[in-house]
């Protein structure tokens, strides 16, 4: 009976060891959106970053019905109320405003997504565009915030896509 209890603690000890160097590999960033201009919003946007590729995912609720923008800014900080305080667009290639993988686009021009009659909409992206605290300034994420808009983004104007207001905001820090 010894022998088979050494065993296994023998088997779950190289089993934790193995799962903590895997985990090690990737890089997991959690969020609370926050609400802003008056709004209901709130929500988890999720990033996480392995093998060079960052797969962004947000669910969200509190929305209004209908399809909503959302974008990164440039600045981590949402202390004003309606969460103008976070800046423009982050667009360190000093690109037009645009849909994602068109000819030119922002770096933070996420997109549109649909809230559902009960106000609950989800996004998911991945991309090799982004990095989560690496030294490529056109990359790295960090330091920046995630703002989700009242109204779509139309992708045409300029340098904002006409999206409204800032319903929820969430500095991408550590």
């Amino acid at each position: 009976m010894k022998k088979i209890l050494i065993t296994f603690f023998l088997v779950l000890a190289i089993v934790v060891a193995c799962k903590s160097v895997v985990d090690a590999k990737a890089t997991v960033l959690k969020i609370n959106l926050e609400a802003k201009s008056n709004s209901t919003v709130s929500g988890i946007a999720t990033f996480s970053e392995k093998n060079g590729e960052v797969t962004f995912q947000a669910t969200m609720t509190g929305l209004t019905p209908g399809v909503h923008a959302i974008h990164i800014h440039e600045k981590s900080d949402c202390s004003s109320p309606d969460g103008t305080s976070a800046g423009g667009h982050w667009n360190p290639e000093f690109k037009k405003h645009g849909k994602w993988g068109d000819a030119e686009y922002h770096k933070g021009d996420i997109g549109n997504f649909t809230a559902d009659q009960n106000g609950k909409g989800t996004i998911s992206l991945k991309t090799d565009e982004w990095c989560i605290g690496c030294d490529d300034k056109t990359k790295n994420i960090l330091n920046k915030s995630i703002i989700v808009h009242a109204n779509p983004d139309d992708f045409v104007t300029q340098p904002t896509g006409n999206a409204g207001g800032r319903v929820a905001c969430s500095g991408i820090i550590r």
